[in-house]
């Protein structure tokens, strides 16, 4: 551990203390500033010495809650947001227990203004001092490399050439790459570890014995070393553990959306599809008018898709297309659509694999090439959620075209309802190529959760109407 970390840590506590400290008493001074009086009459008398007593004896039991929270995590790398909320998190369950102890004892103190402006304060001092502190601290890790961890990376593969290059491109991140080696071998980490250093080593090597990983977990435990490894894909499935006939029994959970956890995803669809209808609804009308005026043909384009277990249904989408080039049954020129449509693939498609984009799509309208660069296209999939088709976050939804040129182990994306949004969609829209993005939708497969969910509704909508590039 660096100590630059452990005195930053250290530092917080104090910090916090005195933060909180000052809340309590901007609060209690606050109360009597005179516009504040005539809003709101005192209906109390108290001391302001026998306060800040009370204060003194109250504060360290948040500091053990922001203890108990991880908010004196000891790396640099934390995110900041993440700190914020906990922060909140933890204030709000000292507020709690202030509250229930003076409904038990309400002699001790009974200003619901002061104690609730202190809330409010100790949140917003506290979370201002934490981020003036990071600041500090990642301009130090960056500008003159105090807390940096130097890394040994040991692999052959590209998983470890791709976080070499991400570690080299974002410093922030805490880390510097000392030296890579194809194998484990003791003899050249010593002499590594010798002459740069080594506080972290990085395995991403399958072919590694049991027994080299024994010596180089021994060896790392006895200097002092930190051991990580990048798993295979065995490795990071979810397990349940079981006994049959006596024998322990591994069972790897494909996904968490399985009976409640369906149950409470589909509610979840249900509540925010009905909510996206209503707010959007007035994008939509216009939308639809729009639409109208610009050219021939239906409104809501009917896009054939291959969904959960296979099975075909229909995606909505407003219509940007002109109308003879639609890819849809009710097309009369169906088959000279398909035709034009392969050739722009072959010559004009900028993503590899089974998926296909078309820059610069000459298929077009006005009105479409606005909302289609904007994911106002889109919004009637609020309705494919409604009906049960879709879901709200979920893999994109593939053609059959698309599909039939998936891998055997793609089809994994087929388990589960395809999603207005994913993954895939807040961490790099269409830009991302198609194995890219099966493992982002992997990885949500695997670790479904509510919370997950609503994360990526909210940076979705940070990326909805964010402009596309121009494809």
């Amino acid at each position: 551990m660096k100590r630059s970390e452990l005195f930053f840590s250290a530092i917080q506590v104090p910090i916090d203390f005195a933060m909180i400290l000052l809340a309590a008493i901007s609060a209690f001074s606050v109360r009597n500033i005179p516009e504040v009086l005539a809003l709101k009459p005192k209906l109390y008398n108290y001391p302001f010495e026998t306060y800040i007593k009370i204060v003194l004896i109250v504060i360290p039991l948040f500091i053990l809650i922001y203890a108990l929270e991880g908010l004196y995590d000891i790396r640099v790398t934390r995110k900041f947001w993440k700190e914020t909320l906990k922060v909140f998190n933890a204030t709000s369950i000292g507020l709690v227990v202030i509250i229930v102890t003076i409904f038990l004892k309400r002699e001790w103190f009974s200003s619901r203004f002061i104690i609730l402006s202190a809330w409010g304060l100790a949140v917003i001092y506290v979370v201002l001092a934490r981020y003036f502190l990071q600041v500090v601290q990642k301009w130090l890790l960056v500008n003159r490399q105090i807390g940096v961890h130097r890394v040994l990376l040991i692999g052959r593969n590209g998983k470890i050439r791709n976080l070499s290059e991400m570690i080299s491109q974002r410093p922030s991140m805490g880390f510097q790459v000392v030296d890579w080696l194809d194998n484990a071998s003791i003899k050249n980490i010593k002499k590594i570890k010798k002459e740069r250093g080594i506080d972290e080593i990085i395995l991403c090597e399958p072919t590694l014995t049991d027994d080299e990983q024994e010596k180089l977990i021994d060896y790392c435990a006895i200097q002092n070393i930190k051991f990580r490894y990048i798993p295979t894909t065995l490795q990071t499935s979810k397990f349940e553990v079981g006994i049959l006939n006596g024998e322990p029994l591994i069972e790897v959970r494909n996904t968490p959306l399985d009976g409640w956890g369906r149950i409470m995803k589909r509610i979840f669809d249900i509540f925010f599809s009905l909510l996206g209808i209503i707010f959007s609804s007035l994008i939509m009308l216009i939308t639809a008018v729009a639409i109208k005026l610009d050219s021939k043909g239906e409104i809501i384009y009917k896009n054939e898709r291959i969904g959960a277990d296979g099975k075909k249904f229909f995606v909505y989408k407003f219509r940007y297309f002109k109308n003879e080039f639609c890819i849809s049954k009710e097309n009369p020129k169906l088959n000279e659509a398909l035709k034009f449509e392969q050739s722009l693939i072959e010559t004009q498609s900028v993503r590899k694999g089974p998926l296909y984009k078309i820059k610069n799509d000459p298929r077009k309208t006005r009105v479409g090439t606005f909302i289609e660069r904007y994911s106002i296209d889109e919004l009637p999939q609020f309705f494919n959620v409604l009906l049960g088709s879709m879901s709200m976050v979920g893999p994109r939804p593939h053609q059959k075209r698309e599909v039939e040129k998936y891998m055997e182990y793609h089809r994994r994306l087929l388990t589960i309802k395809p999603g207005v949004t994913g993954m895939a969609q807040v961490s790099g829209r269409s830009d991302l190529d198609f194995e890219a993005e099966y493992k982002l939708d992997l990885y949500y497969i695997e670790n479904w959760s509510l919370w997950l969910d609503i994360q990526i509704c909210l940076k979705t909508l940070g990326v909805l109407f964010k402009k596309r590039r121009n494809l």
